[in-house]
């Protein structure tokens, strides 16, 4: 029987791969480019807009078509462009997997394409190499994967062929080398099983686009009633049905904010800008203001509130326990004990070769008295040969670049190369001094490493591992520089201190050391009779700026779940450190796939942190917050949290250490990597609805009081005050240039002080001073303008003076809408750009009025001194108004707080 380990022959895996099929993810067929396109026309608003267009062409109004349709095209293109690449989950998945493996066909190794290789083939991978498909391995020389992308766990994972341990696709081999049987390919492998997760999540509308929707549908409807009204009452009143017809179209094209579509467009692009500006890169242009209205932000720990760097936090050292400072690879950072600081020159402190440490009566030189020369307490020597050990024996690399420091090797043993660094212990310098003679690596078995140096004339082995293992083959201490007898009570006292660090969520490693004094340079020989100096306790520290973003998330009623696939220990010590939920309750993915829906649901209110989950689950935990009504932003970095963060309202991808999966499937992107960066993005967020708002109320107020005006005159048999290119050139470009300089409005200074706004809160909320008192008061105030003329005898000028009254009431409103909330005359003229359009457009409107090609036009005339009094007036009748209204209202509220 052929052994299934020697490989496969290229006859058996030609076979294979038609059985099976390339070794690569399939893709669902996606939209074509013009799907994507036409979809832009598909909003309810942008419906309205077309039927408007097609009735006034229809009428023979083409100017009319042609400038509702441009506002139309502008708005699906400027979305098109921004959404272009929102959809590229799967060719980043592609990309992440290795293209070539080295691999055991007809007896001999072969380099072939990934996508060839089938279940039986044997790969051969080392450290640096992508792992091609899932399998099991058959042969391990101390080979480890990084597998954090893939399910969130921080620390390398150690691959044993005796225990038959599993790789997976796309995880990176980070130490040794081995062989693997691959088992599964494509969308057979855990990371296939993630692509069809992905593709097959459903993304939810955007708060703003549901808002719009219901907005459009509540003004077709409000559009279709009054029109209906208008054309019964005038019919039969005895107006002509034709004419009446015309006139409720009118009243039609009055009522539709034909500018609307296109400044929202304008607001959200502007505010990909600005986010762009604080390191948060939106991809989906109306997934901008979504960050706005989250009450919920659900983050994975590794990468994200952690550094994924691992550093020494705690050292062990006989009776003390020393604090290290510092976080991440960056070798900056003291050291102290009970909140004193020790300071600890660079270079080697007296006595740090061991071999000057003598019997229990003798002592290390130079540290054999309460005091050294230099000032250093007995025991710094210990932490000082501590940190010798640490670096001596260690296969990796610090190293700085542009990006920062960077850890060459596991990051486990980075992590003492770094604390070896904040001591002035560096990695060079000792091995220049300290040859190697022989080393003993790491395996699953022994649990323990040990490199024997030449030091001082002598051979000294330098031994790390596992705090039980090390101390069971330890018979000497290191204790304020001397060596002495390790008793087995001691033993069991650093047992305990130990179990109470991991307790805490630290990994601890012990290190050691021993003078061979001529002994053989066996394993057996040298892993014994070892001198126990101390435990290094390590963690994956939290970023140092996440704390003030936590606090100021909390200020701003919006609430953090850590969600992470380490340890459950690990993540309570993290969530502790930064106050993360209340940290007596972590749930674990088995807890949670023994609840029921209806039981989580009820729960998940009250859950904070979750650990060791799979990408079902974070998936799982998106759709039950969603259920409850909250807007759930997801951020995360690996392969593992794509359908999440794709599931939730808005999923927020590291840009630094994510995976192209993450980036892909997001939403935004951090490009710094920072915690702190969302809540400069949830600011940005509230700030682009809030300008959006501004818009909306500017746009309709106007709109409103157009309506108005058409439907009384209408109702009380008078003339038309405005005629349709009246209208739309008010519409269009007398609102739109404002509208637009509202877009880039300022953010308010009391926007983090708020609470997020509520899933089912209307877009109406708060602005009846603006869609019904001011409409109301610019109606009465436009007909009695229009009236003033009409009884003087000239229409002309009548209608000359309502379109100006309008276009300077919108000009007044404009400035007004720059707070829905609060009076705004202190800070009027703050928004520089809406000063140029307001200029601008009184420029355009005084052109229209006094240039003869324009009169005949719009059907207007000059305006004399008694108008334009008359009109200034007005409008700034209605802007006072408005602002005491808002000074009342909002006095109100401060008072019943």
């Amino acid at each position: 029987m052929k052994n299934r380990y020697a490989g496969l022959s290229d006859a058996e895996a030609a076979k294979l791969l038609l059985k099976h099929g390339p070794n690569e993810l399939q893709e669902k067929k996606k939209e074509s480019l013009v799907i994507k396109f036409l979809k832009q026309f598909t909003d309810f608003l942008i419906l309205l807009l077309l039927a408007a267009a097609a009735i006034a062409t229809l009428l023979g109004e083409d100017l009319d078509a042609i400038m509702i349709l441009a506002v139309v095209f502008m708005h699906a293109i400027l979305s098109f462009v921004q959404e272009y690449r929102a959809e590229k989950s799967f060719e980043a998945l592609r990309r992440m997997v290795s293209p070539k493996a080295m691999v055991l066909r007809d007896g001999r190794v072969d380099v072939i394409d990934a996508r060839m290789l089938v279940p039986g083939d044997v790969v051969l991978v080392e450290a640096g190499d992508r792992i091609p498909a899932d399998g099991v391995v058959i042969e391990s020389f101390d080979l480890a994967t990084d597998e954090a992308a893939l399910t969130g766990e921080s620390m390398p994972v150690a691959k044993s062929a005796e225990e038959e341990s599993r790789t997976y696709m796309g995880t990176i081999v980070v130490s040794g080398k081995g062989r693997m049987l691959v088992e599964q390919t494509g969308m057979a492998t855990r990371m296939g099983e993630i692509s069809e997760m992905v593709q097959s999540v459903v993304k939810e509308q955007t708060p703003i686009e549901k808002d719009l929707e219901i907005m459009g549908k509540q003004l077709g409807v409000a559009i279709v009633a009054l029109c209906a009204v208008i054309f019964l009452a005038g019919t039969l009143r005895g107006f002509e049905p034709f004419s009446m017809f015309l006139t409720s179209v009118s009243l039609a094209v009055a009522a539709i904010p034909e500018g609307l579509p296109a400044v929202v467009v304008v607001t959200l692009a502007v505010g990909v800008q600005r986010m762009s500006r604080r390191n948060a890169i939106v991809k989906k242009l109306k997934s901008v203001e979504t960050l706005g209205c989250a009450d919920v932000i659900c983050t994975d720990k590794t990468g994200t509130l952690t550094k994924n760097e691992m550093t020494v936090r705690k050292i062990l050292l006989d009776d003390k326990i020393v604090d290290v400072s510092g976080s991440g690879y960056e070798p900056r950072g003291g050291f102290s004990v009970d909140g004193k600081e020790i300071r600890l020159e660079s270079g080697t402190l007296p006595g740090l070769t061991p071999a000057a440490a003598s019997s229990a009566e003798g002592g290390m030189r130079g540290c054999a008295l309460s005091k050294d020369k230099a000032g250093h307490a007995p025991w710094e020597c210990d932490l000082k040969m501590l940190m010798k050990t640490a670096v001596l024996c260690n296969n990796a690399y610090l190293k700085e670049e542009k990006a920062g420091w960077q850890v060459i090797g596991d990051p486990t043993e980075g992590s003492l190369l770094v604390l070896g660094a904040k001591g002035g212990t560096w990695k060079e310098s000792l091995e220049a001094e300290n040859a190697a003679i022989v080393e003993f690596p790491f395996d699953s078995a022994r649990k323990m490493m040990a490199v024997v140096r030449k030091d001082g004339g002598k051979n000294v082995a330098y031994v790390k591992g596992a705090p039980e293992v090390v101390l069971t083959l330890s018979t000497r201490r290191l204790a304020d520089g001397k060596t002495r007898r390790l008793s087995s009570g001691e033993k069991e006292e650093i047992e305990e201190a130990n179990n109470a660090l991991t307790a805490k969520g630290y990994r601890t490693l012990a290190l050691a050391y021993r003078e061979l004094d001529g002994a053989k340079l066996t394993q057996a020989a040298v892993e014994k009779d070892l001198t126990f100096i101390g435990i290094a306790a390590m963690m994956d520290s939290p970023r140092e700026e996440v704390k003030d973003a936590l606090r100021l998330c909390r200020s701003a009623g919006i609430r953090v779940i850590m969600i992470t696939g380490d340890h459950p220990l690990t993540a309570k010590a993290i969530a502790e450190e930064l106050g993360i939920g209340d940290g007596s309750r972590v749930v674990t993915g088995e807890e949670l796939d023994r609840m029921g829906q209806d039981e989580f649901h009820t729960k998940v209110d009250g859950i904070s942190v979750y650990a060791r989950v799979s990408p079902a689950h974070k998936l799982r935990i998106v759709e039950a917050l969603n259920y409850k009504g909250h807007v759930v932003a997801m951020t995360g970095d690996g392969v593992n949290d794509a359908p999440a963060l794709k599931k939730a309202d808005i999923g927020v991808a590291m840009g630094i250490t994510g995976t192209e999966v993450a980036k892909e499937s997001g939403d935004m992107v951090l490009a710094d990597d920072n915690f702190a960066s969302i809540v400069a993005a949830i600011e940005e967020g509230r700030g682009i609805y809030d300008n959006i708002r501004k818009t909306v109320a500017y746009l309709l107020a106007g709109n409103i009081a157009e309506v108005g005006v058409i439907f009384f005159a209408v109702m009380l048999g008078m003339p038309l005050p405005l005629i349709a290119i009246q209208i739309l050139w008010i519409n269009l470009v007398t609102d739109g240039l404002p509208a637009i300089a509202l877009a880039v409005d300022p953010i308010d200074r009391e926007v983090m002080n708020r609470k997020p706004r509520k899933k089912g809160d209307s877009i109406w909320k708060g602005m009846g001073i603006f869609i019904f008192e001011s409409p109301a008061i610019v109606t009465i105030a436009t007909i009695g303008a229009f009236m003033f003329d009409v009884t003087r005898g000239d229409m002309v000028l009548a209608q000359s003076l309502a379109f100006t009254v309008m276009v300077m009431f919108e000009k007044t409103q404009a400035f007004s809408c720059r707070s829905l909330e609060r009076p705004i005359i202190r800070e009027l003229f703050a928004n520089k750009w809406l000063v140029y359009t307001t200029i601008l457009t009184l420029g355009m409107q005084v052109a229209i009025l006094y240039t003869p090609l324009l009169n005949e036009l719009f059907h207007v005339k000059p305006l004399g001194i008694t108008e334009w009094v008359l009109a200034i007036g007005l409008a700034l009748f209605v802007f006072s108004y408005m602002e005491i209204r808002k000074w009342m209202k909002y006095n109100g509220k401060k008072e019943g707080r």
